[in-house]
C-alpha cells in the first residue's frame, strides 16, 4: 500500500472520494470523473475505509478492496489510491479523515469531499455536523433517484452554502457546497456482490482490471452466509467513511 499522502500535491484543489468500495464500480468512476470535470481538480485521491461506522463490515479484505481500487484508479492520470484510513483501526468517519488531511497542511479550501446526492441527503445525521461542512468544500454530484436539484428543499438550512459548478475557489474562501449535475451509472456494490454470488456477469460494472481481478482472487462468489471473510489473507483484517 502506498504512504497515506504520497503524490497528494499542494495544488489547490485536492478531490477526496472515501467509501468501502467492496467493490468499486462505475457508479463511483462516474462521481470521480464528474468531479474532476467539474471542478478542475489537481488531484482525486480515492480512500478505502477500513472500518465503517454505519454498516456491516466489508465482504472483501482491505488488501483486496484497495488493490481494486488502485486498478481502477490507474488509467487516470491525476487519480490514486491512498490508504490514509486503512492505517487506523478506529470508525472512519469523515470528519476525522479530514482533521487529519489538515494536519497534513491542507487548508479546507483545498480540498473536494466527491460524494453523491443521495449520500449528501443524509449529511444531519453525520457525526461533528454542522461543524463537518467547515472541513472542505462538498462536491455532490448527482445520482439516479437523487437529483442535485432536490437538495435544497431537502436542506433549506444549507441552501445558502450551496453553488453550481463551475465555481471560483481561493485558498481562504468558505468552503462551499457544490452542485453537479452529471450522469452516473445506475449500480452499487450490493448488486455486483449479489450477480457474483448467483453466477451472473458483472462485465461492463465495473472497470475490466477490476473484473479481472475479482474473478481471479473469487471474490464475491458464495452466498453472503457463507462467504463472509472468505476472501481475507491470513493476516489481513477486513475493512468504511462517512458521517
Amino acid at each position: 500500500m502506498t504512504d497515506a499522502t504520497a503524490g497528494m500535491t499542494s495544488g489547490r484543489r485536492v478531490g477526496i472520494m472515501g467509501g468501502t468500495f467492496d467493490p468499486i464500480h462505475r457508479g463511483h468512476m462516474d462521481l470521480g470523473c464528474a468531479a474532476e470535470s467539474a471542478i478542475g481538480l489537481t488531484r482525486l485521491c480515492l480512500l478505502p475505509v477500513n472500518i465503517p461506522p454505519h454498516r456491516a463490515q466489508p465482504f472483501a479484505s482491505s488488501y483486496h478492496r484497495f488493490a481494486m481500487v488502485a486498478l481502477a484508479v490507474s488509467g487516470h492520470a491525476r487519480w490514486q489510491a491512498t490508504d490514509l484510513e486503512l492505517q487506523h483501526p478506529t470508525p472512519s468517519y469523515t470528519s476525522s479523515t479530514l482533521d487529519r488531511l489538515h494536519r497534513h497542511g491542507y487548508a479546507p479550501s483545498e480540498l473536494f469531499f466527491v460524494i453523491g446526492a443521495d449520500s449528501f441527503a443524509e449529511i444531519e445525521t453525520w457525526k461533528d455536523y454542522p461543524a463537518i461542512l467547515d472541513g472542505a468544500n462538498f462536491a455532490v454530484v448527482s445520482r439516479p433517484g437523487c437529483s442535485i436539484e432536490e437538495l435544497p428543499r431537502r436542506l433549506p438550512l444549507l441552501s445558502s452554502r450551496m453553488a453550481r459548478a463551475p465555481i471560483t475557489a481561493s485558498r481562504d474562501a468558505e468552503p462551499l457546497i457544490i452542485l453537479i449535475d452529471a450522469m452516473t451509472a445506475n449500480v452499487s456494490s450490493t448488486a455486483i456482490r449479489m450477480r457474483r454470488a448467483s453466477g451472473e456477469p458483472i462485465t461492463g460494472l465495473v472497470d475490466p482490471r477490476v473484473e479481472q481481478h475479482i474473478e481471479q482472487h473469487g471474490l464475491y462468489s458464495f452466498p453472503t452466509e457463507r462467504r463472509r471473510g472468505a476472501d481475507r489473507p491470513l493476516d489481513e483484517a477486513a475493512g468504511g467513511m462517512h458521517g
